[in-house]
């Protein structure tokens, strides 16, 4: 896919617009970031807790209109406002196949997605009940019941899901991705991380820049623990140990 058919080509960040005594300032990978170019239909976030992943894909999504606590642009329902005013100084640059179409999934917020549909957009009874589901299967039912081509921003999906679902979930949007959907997802997971053809971002503290699959940390990690697991764990526990010993 070129980078002209995909629906959201980059985002700006006016810095201006945010108050010198926010928040947002201190996190190191955005304070200096002015902005993102999207050039693959799958771009990946990753990096560690409190580096501004999901803060930005927040921003983004309530930029385009989007629910904050998730859903599609049809969804109008808040349970807590808790939303950064990061979006505020999000300049959007669309590209020519934006139409409005696809949605922002955010695990944390997914159960009171989940109510809304039941209770406010529901009326003639034919949309599922993800209650009645098991967690993963429910995430991962909201995704397959959306296929259809959109923009589509992701928080955390693998929040629910074994790592067979997150297997599922990867073929399902890279399929997705090759027939005109586009994505960015906010991950730690290292399955996610490893759908072919995407674009993968670090947010650290040096700032956000692009990183090799081998390079993130969710990778390296997970590598490390599986390949030599009774090794981590005795360097772990003894740490534990030790700390113990000092108090």
């Amino acid at each position: 896919m070129d980078k002209r058919d995909l629906p959201l080509r980059g985002l700006r960040i006016q810095w201006d617009q945010v108050p010198q005594d926010s928040y947002l300032r201190g996190i190191p990978a955005l304070n200096r970031l002015e902005g993102l170019d999207f050039k693959r239909p799958v771009t990946l976030f990753c990096g560690e807790n409190g580096t501004g992943k999901s803060t930005l894909l927040e921003a983004a999504a309530v930029a385009l209109g989007y629910n904050a606590e998730g859903g599609t642009r049809n969804f109008r329902f808040s349970t807590y406002q808790d939303v950064s005013t990061l979006h505020q100084a999000v300049r959007l640059i669309r590209g020519a196949q934006w139409s409005g179409a696809g949605y922002f999934f955010r695990a944390e917020t997914f159960f009171n997605v989940s109510t809304a549909i039941m209770e406010r957009y529901n009326d003639d009874g034919v949309l599922p009940d993800y209650h009645s589901r098991s967690h993963g299967e429910s995430f991962l039912s909201f995704m397959q019941d959306r296929s259809r081509p959109g923009l589509c921003l992701m928080d955390e999906p693998e929040a629910a899901l074994s790592p067979q679902r997150q297997l599922s979930l990867l073929l399902l949007l890279y399929r997705m991705a090759g027939q005109g959907s586009q994505f960015l997802i906010a991950t730690h997971s290292p399955i996610i991380l490893g759908i072919p053809e995407a674009d993968i971002l670090c947010f650290d503290d040096t700032g956000v820049h692009p990183v090799a699959y081998e390079e993130t940390e969710s990778y390296q990690v997970t590598r490390s623990f599986v390949t030599r697991r009774e090794q981590m764990l005795r360097l772990l526990l003894d740490e534990e140990d030790g700390q113990g010993n000092a108090d």
